[in-house]
This record gives C-alpha cells, structure tokens and sequence, in this order.
C-alpha cells in the first residue's frame, strides 16, 4: 500500500531503473509516516562510502508534544540495501546528469520501504511532449470508451 508518493518524479525526471531499500527510521518517524504525513518532494540519494542516504525527506512529528525536542524533520536517513545494490548506485550516482530521486514510501510485511530511481532530469520542452502524449492517450481511452 503506497503511503506517500512523488508526484512530479515521473513528470520532472525520466526513470532509468528503480531499486527497492528499506529505511532507518525512528518509531515515531514510522507512526507519522503511517498516517501519511510528510513530503519527498526535493528529496534524494546520495551514496557516500559504503552507504546510502536520504536528503531532504521531511517527516513532521506525529505528536509534537511527545517528540524529543532536539528532533529534526529534515534529518539524513540512512537507507538499507544491498551491497550490489550500492555499487550500481553509486556508479549511476557518478554518471554526469544522473541523480537518484525517491519515488514512493510504501508497506510491505508491516515493513516501510521506499522506492528509489536512478534519473535523468528532463528540459521543459520534453515535460510538454510528456504531457502533451499523456493527453492524448487520455482522449483516445475516453474516445474508445465511449464506442
């Protein structure tokens, strides 16, 4: 079940290849995640040693009253994945003009996960050919719908 989503990640960027990785996550950070609040627009991975992390993911306190003072919303997360899995990542990260953006947190198992792509940003004219396709499929679905 997709708790948050990226909603302009598949517009703004073009996916070459998603990964799956778990995150390190205080409980409180989980309970606010599990209703659904927080953003990962802005958001993305860095690999640094052997390690992935996550910038730029703001989580607010689920109970501002009972989190610890010091809490930081916008903190760096460390992400959880495989060995292998930081190699392409941290090959791809290296690539000019490739970044790793999040693209959605999830449950699985009762486990959170997050949804990672490697991507490539897009310029303003392919957003409107982008657009311009989606629209079109749109009207041709509704068209056949329709018959």
């Amino acid at each position: 079940m997709t708790i948050l989503e990226h909603k302009k990640a598949r517009l703004n960027f073009e996916l070459l290849e998603e990964f799956e990785a778990g995150i390190e996550l205080f409980g409180f950070e989980v309970k606010a995640l599990r209703a659904k609040l927080g953003k990962l627009d802005g958001s993305h991975v860095i690999v640094r040693g052997k390690e992935g992390y996550i910038v730029g993911m703001h989580i607010p306190p689920y109970q501002p009253k009972n989190t610890p003072k010091e809490y930081d919303p916008d903190r760096i997360r460390k992400l959880l994945l495989t060995k292998k899995e930081l190699a392409v990542l941290a090959g791809l990260e290296s690539q000019k003009g490739l970044t790793i953006v999040p693209i959605s947190v999830y449950t699985k198992n009762r486990k959170l996960k997050l949804r990672i792509a490697a991507a490539r940003g897009r310029k303003r004219y392919d957003k409107r050919e982008v657009l311009k396709a989606r629209d079109a499929k749109r009207e041709m679905d509704r068209s056949l719908k329709n018959q």
